[in-house]
């Protein structure tokens, strides 16, 4: 029987040169969670950097993760913590960017395709083909015109986008605490009315 412990991922490339471009909002929200905890995340043995918390005394586990890899390599450091601390697919969140939601919008879901998105496709390799892990997706608008998909989402976001920002980084790590403590259905309907 697995363990209460959840695994909460965000999803990015490592170093300096990617810290703020729109494909590392996922490790953002992950700052954002770790920071309300006055923690930090520490290196691991399996090419991440994690710290384990819990919401409330005598509440689950939390372990909150970042790959030290690239995006296309996220899964295999996400598979050997859940294997290590023996978190079950289903309670996996997943933080990641998403180009077919608004700047701002955050959108809860478990399962479902990975979109061309190079991270989920890694962690769904990883897990053997199992998709019923909860991603929260983070809005991050499509490219202007013909734009590269790929070049957008290695850009840092725009002036105005860096403004509001913080307040999206907020309610993504808001959401991320309802699912876990409340239930995905019930974090599905308070998020996604905002």
């Amino acid at each position: 029987m697995s363990s209460e412990n959840w695994l909460v991922a965000g999803l990015g490339n490592p170093g300096p040169r990617y810290s703020r471009t729109r494909h590392n909002v996922g490790q953002m929200v992950v700052d954002e969670l770790v920071g309300r905890m006055g923690a930090g995340l520490a290196r691991t043995k399996v090419g991440a950097r994690m710290v384990g918390a819990r919401l409330q005394p005598g509440g689950p586990k939390m372990l909150f993760a970042v790959s030290e890899g690239y995006m296309n390599t996220s899964g295999q450091p996400i598979r050997r913590l859940m294997d290590y601390y023996d978190v079950d697919p289903a309670r996996l969140i997943v933080i990641h960017d998403e180009v077919d939601l608004d700047f701002e919008r955050i959108k809860l879901k478990r399962g479902g395709s990975e979109g061309g998105h190079n991270g989920l496709k890694s962690i769904t390799q990883h897990l053997g083909g199992d998709r019923d892990y909860i991603r929260v997706r983070v809005g991050v608008s499509r490219p202007p015109g013909r734009m590269d998909t790929a070049d957008y989402v290695l850009q840092n976001f725009s002036a105005d986008e860096r403004k509001a920002l913080p307040q999206v980084l907020q309610r993504a790590g808001d959401a991320v605490e309802h699912v876990i403590a409340d239930g995905l259905t019930a974090a599905q309907n308070r998020v996604h009315q905002l």
